[in-house]
């Protein structure tokens, strides 16, 4: 008797829970998350964690921010600057496109240690790398899920997507090498030697020349974008880091970290019309070009600030202080805001650009490096 009243108490605690695991399963349903559910038994708790990683219709502009240490990407409401999910993408993810349809976001990831600039070259040569980990993860950003992981080339550091969404073209920092995907196929279709230390990379707007930029040869590397092979070069300050284009394709703007000033370029003949001076403790990385073309935003790496020049004048007009060492920068669509990833503060920085302010300031993850804006 005591061991049948045992058993059927058993079985009255196992209908129990499954009572309970589907309650909560359809609760799941009911919040947009029943397919992101890890198991039937999971606990209403992760309820709200699911329903973060979607982005519904109607949620407006969406920033993405890459955490190199944390690897995760850090997914920002620009309407009211709120944290919406937080995604698990993998290792060191730095450069963040989204794709051209704004379906996928994709994010560069890699397996070769980071070497800060504190550290000496011969320690790090000692640091191992992992080339399983090199990739570049395509990230549904409905679901907020990983779908796959592209093949990417060694160390993938940044990339830009094709104007026809087709292709992806990578930089490989550590091999020299650019790199080009298909989407369709996920396979590489071609690689060329580019210059030592690849990193930035800008599409031409009418998408016929792709530009990369070699930190250790100071230089600008033009590609075909079709071949993928090397077609110019424009000599340019110390350790050119990344590029922007004007809205009409005519100019390309390039930072030189240590060179401490922006490159003018005129992309129809790739010479170099001028450089900017940035100001003085400026390390120049990431730019953006606001919607209208007159204004050019510049992240000043270790200088902490992002500055404002206009276009017209080739002139610096304004700045503001953001956080520790800005990278990566993006404006929304209406150009009214700047994302700034602030690295070592472990923080975004939004700075209103019509007064040259920061608005507000977002935790997002380890490292902050990358930001891309997803339009609606």
């Amino acid at each position: 008797m005591i061991e049948s009243t045992s058993r059927k108490e058993r079985i009255s605690r196992a209908a129990a829970r499954r009572l309970v695991a589907a309650v909560a399963a359809l609760l799941l349903a009911a919040c947009g998350g029943g397919k992101d559910a890890r198991s039937a038994g999971e606990s209403a708790a992760a309820a709200p964690e699911t329903a973060r990683a979607v982005a519904p219709r109607g949620v407006g502009e969406l920033a993405y921010v890459t955490a190199e240490e944390g690897r995760t990407l850090t997914v920002i409401q620009t309407s009211n600057d709120s944290v919406v999910a937080t995604i698990e993408v993998g290792t060191r993810p730095r450069g963040v496109r989204v794709g051209r349809d704004g379906r996928m976001v994709y994010v560069a990831l890699s397996g070769s240690p980071r070497c800060p600039p504190t550290m000496p070259d011969e320690e790090c040569a000692k640091l191992k790398s992992d080339k399983t980990k090199d990739g570049i993860a395509e990230v549904d950003a409905t679901t907020g899920k990983v779908v796959r992981v592209l093949p990417g080339g060694s160390d993938p550091e940044q990339f830009d997507v094709s104007p026809d969404g087709k292709r992806l073209y990578i930089s490989n920092e550590d091999a020299g090498v650019a790199t080009v995907v298909d989407l369709e196929s996920g396979r590489i279709v071609s690689q060329a030697k580019v210059g030592g230390e690849p990193e930035g990379v800008r599409v031409s707007p009418d998408g016929r020349t792709v530009y990369m930029t070699s930190e250790a040869d100071h230089a600008i590397i033009a590609l075909d974008a079709e071949s993928g092979q090397v077609k110019g070069r424009t000599t340019v300050d110390s350790r050119p880091r990344d590029l922007a284009f004007s809205p009409d394709g005519r100019r390309l703007y390039a930072s030189a970290e240590v060179g401490g000033n922006v490159s003018v370029i005129d992309a129809t003949n790739g010479k170099e019309i001028t450089r900017i001076a940035m100001p003085k403790g400026s390390k120049p990385m990431g730019l953006a070009v606001s919607p209208n073309g007159e204004r050019l935003y510049v992240a000043t790496g270790r200088g902490g600030l992002v500055v404002a020049v206009d276009t017209r004048t080739n002139a610096v007009v304004d700045s503001v202080k953001v956080g520790t060492r800005p990278w990566g920068i993006a404006l929304t669509g209406d150009g009214r805001k700047l994302y700034a990833a602030n690295g070592p503060s472990n923080d975004v920085s939004v700075v209103a650009t019509d007064s040259m302010r920061v608005v507000k300031t977002i935790p997002a993850g380890a490292l902050p490096w990358g930001v891309a804006i997803r339009k609606p």
